[in-house]
């Protein structure tokens, strides 16, 4: 479900000093809160569940960029295939490739099962911001502007290319109505200010699950009739640089995904442990973990998990598996905290 916009700024008809078509753009990031921002001065958008793409148009050539950059536009013919058709030269666009249930909501599970199997016609691209247009900086303009010209670019554009709608104002209803769609959660965006790369103060997320990144530390062995492997020890980096231990994930996993996931753990097992301690024998929930039933591995693969909470020895507490995250470095896997 995404929902309707309640209005937008008139687009800007300057067009300023011509400007380059950036090669790469640094995402603008996000901060998370525990409440959404009240007041007009935010924009609210439903929290897609994909992958973070850039949309880079030259002329005819699209790349599609990951938030580290690396170019996956192999890997999405069609959607490559559909930006061609756009009517611009050049054209910068931030958003997110996603795959969509029947009920019009977002899946990572989906886009993941697709890329896996390379049947990825059916995913959408949900455009969000418009950062380059046709010799125009647009990222220098407020989100409102930008987002009516985007709009006007996609205009009469092939279904699988969407414009990410937005509502003014009202972010606790807004929220709470995305709880009860039973949707990961809302980014708040401030309407009157240009793009900033890596800043996090400007855009906010809040949540409606518990859903993180982390990085494999290791596997358990499998027990009775579960092959390949039992669960994956999970971690996450703390500022100075210290890899902490955050608990285990062993649902959630299919038998063909436990295969995927063992086999491509192989080439990363190691004697030493990765974690800068070792992790409890014992918590308050779950069963003990048995370091002698413990694969490590070098630190490089991350995954994605929902959790109900984080217990008072800090560890992940009633987790799911979702998938793994090949667009986000391992080193970039911090806890993230809420403000407010």
């Amino acid at each position: 479900m995404i929902a309707r916009r309640r209005g937008a700024s008139p687009t800007r008809t300057q067009s300023g000093d011509a400007t380059a078509l950036p090669a790469w753009i640094t995402p603008q990031l996000t901060q998370l809160v525990r409440e959404a921002p009240a007041g007009d001065d935010w924009a609210h958008e439903i929290k897609l569940d994909g992958f973070r793409i850039h949309a880079r148009i030259d002329r005819g050539r699209v790349q599609l960029l990951t938030r580290t950059g690396l170019d996956w536009s192999a890997k999405y013919p069609r959607t490559v295939e559909a930006l061609q058709a756009l009517k611009v030269k050049q054209a910068y666009l931030d958003g997110e490739l996603c795959g969509v249930r029947e009920d019009g909501t977002t899946s990572f599970a989906l886009i993941q099962a697709a890329t896996d199997g390379g049947s990825t016609a059916a995913l959408a691209y949900f455009a969000f911001d418009l950062l380059h247009l046709d010799g125009r900086n647009t990222a220098a303009w407020p989100l409102l502007e930008r987002k009516a010209e985007l709009q006007g670019v996609l205009a009469g554009a092939p279904g699988s290319l969407q414009f990410s709608e937005h509502v003014i104002g009202n972010g606790g209803q807004f929220h709470r109505h995305a709880c009860k769609m039973k949707l990961e959660g809302i980014v708040s965006k401030r309407i009157d200010r240009p793009y900033a790369p890596g800043d996090r103060g400007i855009w906010r997320k809040t949540k409606c699950l518990n859903r993180e990144e982390f990085v494999v530390v290791g596997w358990t062995e499998p027990e009775g009739s579960r092959p390949y492997l039992g669960a994956l020890l999970l971690g996450y980096y703390t500022p100075d640089g210290k890899l902490i231990y955050a608990g285990r994930a062993g649902t959630g996993i299919s038998e063909t995904e436990l295969r995927a996931l063992w086999e491509r753990l192989q080439p990363l097992a190691v004697a030493k442990m990765p974690l800068a301690a070792p992790p409890p024998r014992e918590s308050r929930f779950g069963s003990p973990l048995q370091l002698s039933r413990v694969h490590w591995v070098q630190p490089e693969m991350v995954v994605e998990v929902t959790f109900l909470t984080w217990t008072a020895d800090g560890l992940l507490r009633q987790v799911v598996y979702q998938g793994v995250r090949e667009d986000k470095p391992a080193s970039e896997v911090s806890r993230p905290v809420p403000i407010g």
